[in-house]
């Protein structure tokens, strides 16, 4: 049995212009000690995805549905008091911006502390300790005098470590990583996440890497789940994602990754922008933006279908397996091309 199971995932949200379809009809599963890493545009319902099965949607407008099954115990109807005992201690998360997630007003080892004692019965002194011990495992140099410090006199790298830190002071079994580099320069992103390897090799815990940049997806991930619009466009593992992608969103998002060894003036880009999730397209919610776009697609949503050669790897489009396969081989002899 996986770790974590999500079967049919949907949240919608009720606003004043009607309802959002969050995250709509959603699987995939993670197993202990894997990457599973989630990519889209903003607005895919990557975030909402997660928060889901954290529990932490607002409660007064969000709707959900399906199950997120973890170790046997669904999530989605869980009690309060039981996902408070779940969250931090067997299911942490990293989010986007430390400094929402770290109270300017109390220094870093009493957050950290407090961390660990919300879900153990330790004293202060050994809460201490485990803070400590965690801030040198994240790199942060001279963690003893640190650990009196307030978040603000750390950099945005250091927050982001700290986070890290936090997230693993209970060993949790999962750690769900939120866009972790996002507001980070290239060397400290690298370095991030080359931390989280390093400590997830260490705890053995499974991680659910939540991004746009299918850079970093390539770089840790084990299996990937490819979202648009709040479905699920694609999913498979890494090597199948990356050498034989079979769904036109996948060729945008690979298409337009930057290079530094190619000379280009500018970006390649999707064109169009990602449809509203109060009004989204009928049919395949990809089609106003796919210029593969056949009539069947403004008509038909397609099903996560696996390809025929390999039943692993899950897409969703219309197009036939041949011209799948042809543009597929087109779009990675193009960049071949461009590295060599």
């Amino acid at each position: 049995m996986a770790l974590l199971e999500v079967t049919d995932l949907k949240t919608y949200f009720r606003t004043d212009d009607g309802v959002v379809r969050a995250v709509d009809g959603v699987s995939f599963s993670v197993d202990k000690g894997q990457t599973l890493g989630i990519v889209g545009e903003s607005g895919s319902g990557k975030s909402v995805t997660c928060l889901t099965i954290m529990g932490l949607n607002p409660k007064r407008t969000a709707m959900s549905s399906g199950t997120a099954m973890w170790k046997g115990e669904d999530l989605l109807t869980a009690t309060p008091k039981r996902l408070r005992e779940i969250r931090g201690s067997e299911i942490a998360m990293i989010f986007q911006d430390p400094m929402t997630s770290l109270n300017p007003v109390h220094k870093i080892g009493a957050q950290l502390a407090e961390a660990m004692r919300l879900h153990e019965d330790v004293s202060k002194k050994t809460a201490r300790a485990r803070a400590l011990e965690l801030l040198k495992a994240v790199g942060i140099p001279r963690a003893e005098r640190r650990l009196d410090d307030y978040p603000h006199q750390f950099s945005g790298g250091m927050r982001q470590r700290v986070m890290i830190a936090m997230s693993l002071i209970n060993n949790p079994d999962l750690l769900i990583a939120d866009e972790p580099t996002t507001a980070l320069d290239v060397t400290t992103q690298a370095q991030i996440l080359t931390l989280i390897e390093k400590l997830q090799e260490e705890f053995g815990s499974a991680v659910i890497m939540i991004t746009h940049d299918l850079g970093v997806v390539a770089e840790i991930a084990d299996d990937v789940v490819v979202m648009y619009a709040a479905e699920v466009a694609e999913k498979g593992g890494v090597e199948q994602i990356f050498k034989k992608p079979h769904h036109p969103y996948t060729w945008g998002l690979m298409g337009s990754l930057p290079r530094l060894d190619a000379d280009v003036e500018r970006l390649v880009q999707i064109q169009g922008q990602p449809p509203s999730m109060l009004r989204p397209p009928t049919g395949c919610r990809f089609h106003p933006r796919c210029p593969y776009v056949m009539p069947i697609c403004k008509e038909v949503d397609p099903a996560l279908a696996p390809v025929s050669d390999d039943p692993g790897h899950l897409q969703s489009c219309h197009l036939d397996e041949e011209t799948k396969n042809r543009e597929a081989a087109k779009l990675l002899a193009g960049m071949m091309a461009e590295a060599s």
